[in-house]
């Protein structure tokens, strides 16, 4: 076999030429093959800039986010029911009617006394006149009796209501001033005590007398005195 040479030419100047000589066989490397399709491919496309580095922005470490503790709510308790006083007792509701019962009447202690407990005891005087009028005028809840409250005797009670009477029957008008004035001072003394009597007792207290004369000089002496004119004759 004769020893062969191969030999590559290129047009560009840039391409380096190589071949191998192997005794007997001219072998072409891939080598100049591989060179040619670089050159082919720089030829046919444009060359192509790989893009700007963008720079990395910079990072912020975040907050670190803590859980927020339960917060259980207090349980309220409500206030224990008022409890009932032991004075007072609960007033029980009618039954069948819209309205309570009609109360008693309130008695006071002193109604409860034995000694305010009228009594009826027969007139102390002898005097008609004055007797006659005494059961007629208030009128009296005892005809002919006189009545005893708290220890002293009246004339009359009067009917329907707790009322004391005393009843004068003088004929005031014909008494001269000096024996009117001491009429006057001993009926006084007498008066006090009736009134006194009867006002501890729970009951009003009125004088009955016989002319507008006897009546305006007891004001004069008491103008506090409750004094009717029951136009009695004797």
């Amino acid at each position: 076999m004769g020893l062969g040479v191969g030999v590559c030419v290129l047009a560009a100047p840039e391409i380096i030429v190589g071949a191998v000589v192997v005794a007997g066989v001219v072998v072409v490397g891939f080598a100049i093959k591989e060179a040619l399709d670089t050159y082919a491919e720089k030829r046919g496309r444009p060359q192509v800039r790989p893009p700007p580095t963008l720079p990395v922005p910079e990072t912020r470490p975040v907050p670190e986010m803590r859980p927020v503790p339960e917060v259980k709510p207090v349980p309220v308790r409500s206030p224990p029911p008022p409890k009932p006083s032991p004075k007072k007792r609960p007033t029980p509701e009618p039954a069948g009617q819209d309205w309570p019962p009609p109360l008693p009447p309130e008695v006071t202690e002193r109604d409860r006394r034995p000694e305010c407990e009228p009594i009826p005891e027969p007139h102390a005087g002898k005097d008609d006149a004055h007797n006659r009028c005494a059961d007629q005028f208030p009128p009296n809840r005892y005809p002919g009796m006189d009545v005893l409250v708290g220890g002293v005797s009246f004339d009359a009670l009067q009917v329907g209501v707790r009322v004391l009477w005393e009843i004068k029957t003088h004929q005031f008008d014909t008494y001269p001033d000096f024996i009117r004035e001491r009429e006057i001072e001993k009926e006084l003394e007498q008066i006090e005590k009736e009134r006194d009597a009867a006002t501890a007792c729970g009951y009003g207290y009125v004088i009955g007398v016989s002319t507008q004369a006897h009546k305006d000089a007891l004001l004069r002496a008491d103008r506090f005195l409750n004094i009717v004119v029951t136009g009695c004759k004797r």
